[in-house]
């Protein structure tokens, strides 16, 4: 049924009623702007999951492995309740090179977005090398993938400010891969935003926002990842 709208009353009184009826509605749709950009509108679990895609059965088990290890420092890592494949994101390296999420095939792949402009991204970054350092090689990789869209030199010069050694740059500054996540149906709103994927290109979880990477609590949940 089509709701008609409210007729304004008249006179100086209906009308400043009126224009505060309209103010009103305006902040409203500010502030839900600011919560789908920012993601203060909170995370959901994956509440309206689709079915899980097949070719993931591996990915079911480890998932049920992961959910009591989220807590802590990353309680918010929201544990994938059917876990589909994810799209095959493209982005490029430090070189310009092509790279493509299959080519992580067979590592348990941890993939943040993350831009310099984006401040709890800056304050996550040595986390993530430190997380990178102590786990990374044949059996896992942190993707840590940059999506400023202007200077691309930025990027590079701030984390070698900041000491950065042991991640490899990638890059988006289309951010194909921040739209195609969130066509994908996940929870991705904001920066930074990090998705847990399994040797197959399986989602087994994604964590809306920073997490302390290198703490003892991400380690555990990642090392569980790791072992299937």
């Amino acid at each position: 049924m089509i709701v008609p709208p409210p007729v304004p009353p008249s006179g100086p009184s209906g009308r400043r009623k009126t224009l505060w009826l309209l103010l009103a509605a305006a902040l409203l749709g500010v502030a839900a702007g600011f919560a789908a950009v920012y993601g203060i509108g909170g995370l959901s679990r994956n509440a309206s999951a689709p079915a899980a895609n097949a070719a993931c059965k591996d990915a079911m088990e480890t998932v049920k492995k992961l959910a009591p290890l989220a807590r802590g420092e990353v309680a918010a890592f929201a544990v994938a309740d059917a876990p589909r494949a994810l799209p095959e994101l493209a982005f490029t390296d430090k070189d310009g090179k092509p790279v493509r999420l299959a080519d992580f095939q067979g590592r348990i792949a941890l993939v943040n977005l993350w831009a310099t402009w984006c401040v709890p991204c800056r304050k996550e970054m040595p986390a993530l090398d430190e997380l990178e350092a102590k786990l990374g090689g044949p059996a896992f990789a942190v993707v840590a993938i940059n999506l400023d869209t202007g200077d691309r030199a930025k990027p590079r010069k701030f984390l070698d400010e900041i000491g950065i050694r042991h991640l490899a740059y990638y890059e988006d500054p289309s951010t194909n891969v921040f739209q195609e996540l969130k066509r994908y149906g996940r929870s991705i709103i904001g920066l930074p935003s990090t998705v847990l994927v399994d040797r197959n290109g399986c989602e087994l979880g994604v964590l809306a926002g920073p997490a302390e990477w290198a703490s003892e609590d991400a380690l555990a949940l990642v090392r569980a990842a790791i072992g299937g």
